[in-house]
């Protein structure tokens, strides 16, 4: 009997060409999130993109899901997916998209580019003060995966000197200076002018930078994070940038999340803050890149061959054998 492949994505003639090819004679069917039904994942055998939560409940017929996203948390909780499913995520689509997210948020903070927004909006011909540069300054990236690692190169090409954190494995990459275990963190964080979070959210990694470790951050640094919004304490990040401890956050996730009206972060200044977009599809080649990686996996999976991108949901982290881990 032939598999089912239910995709999430918002593809393309041509990318269902792509997809099907690498699996022939599985039958594909094309929904969105919204409109997929819960008849149709419990017929499902293979499913790419990412589903409702509330429609896996342990899915017995499910043998793989294939996520358009790099963090898998919500599919990682007990009783979401049945014990034999294999999960695989997105890492390697993210990269390009998120760096520059990364770098355009730095810029903005450094350059007081948001003060000048605000300005103009009070229709105001006035200087905002002393800037900052990438250049010579001190950029800690905690998580060096596709995402982290993208950043880093980004920012080692205009002057900064990188310092990595990674979980397992200090192999110091071209596009670092530096390359630390997590245990290492409370050492590091004084000597940094920037903080960058691009790391999943696990048990490990909530609250990683609670207000002790925000406390040991630098004089005057930013913090960025793309990773989670649990990882960061929100209420000893507010604190700090309304105390002038940091001179600025750029958030693209928020604990909570989505930020509630009335939320103090909104009011801050110095907090630049998107709604978890940096990742999405409005950068075309985020999901082409998506649709090559789900294609590639397809072919592997019907040749019964490793897949890529293999969540480890002891960790929430990509297995890995023989490279150095996200």
């Amino acid at each position: 009997m032939s598999k089912i492949v239910t995709v999430l994505l918002p593809v393309e003639e041509r990318h269902r060409t792509l997809l099907e090819s690498a699996a022939p004679e599985y039958r594909f069917v094309y929904r969105s999130p919204d409109t997929v039904t819960q008849e149709e994942i419990d017929q499902t055998q293979i499913l790419i993109g990412n589903p409702p939560v509330k429609l896996l409940h342990g899915a017995e017929n499910l043998e793989w899901l294939q996520c358009n996203s790099a963090g898998t948390d919500p599919y990682l909780a007990p009783g979401v997916l049945a014990p034999n499913t294999l999960l695989t995520n997105a890492t390697g689509a993210y990269g390009l998209a998120i760096s520059e997210h990364m770098l355009g948020m730095l810029l903005e903070i450094f350059k007081r580019l948001h003060t000048y927004r605000d300005a103009q909006h009070r229709q105001e011909w006035k200087s905002q003060g002393k800037v900052r540069s990438i250049y010579g300054s001190a950029v800690l990236v905690l998580g060096m995966g596709d995402i982290g690692g993208e950043f880093a190169k980004r920012v080692k090409a205009l002057g900064a000197y990188v310092i990595g954190v990674r979980r397992t494995d200090t192999r110091c990459p071209d596009y670092a200076d530096e390359v630390h275990l997590t245990a290492d963190l409370d050492v590091l964080l004084p000597r940094a002018d920037v903080v960058a979070i691009a790391m999943p959210g696990t048990r490990e990694t909530a609250h990683l930078m609670d207000r002790r470790r925000i406390g040991l951050m630098k004089e005057g640094a930013v913090l960025l994070n793309v990773g989670r919004g649990a990882i960061v304490d929100t209420e000893a990040l507010c604190d700090a940038l309304e105390s002038g401890h940091l001179l600025g956050a750029g958030l693209d996730v928020t604990d909570p999340e989505p930020l509630p009206q009335g939320h103090r972060l909104w009011e801050i200044p110095s907090a630049v803050v998107t709604p978890h977009i940096s990742g999405f599809f409005h950068l075309q080649e985020t999901l082409e890149r998506i649709i090559r990686i789900s294609a590639e996996n397809l072919k592997a999976y019907r040749c019964s061959e490793p897949l890529r991108n293999l969540v480890d949901f002891s960790t929430g982290y990509r297995r890995l054998p023989n490279t150095p881990e996200a």
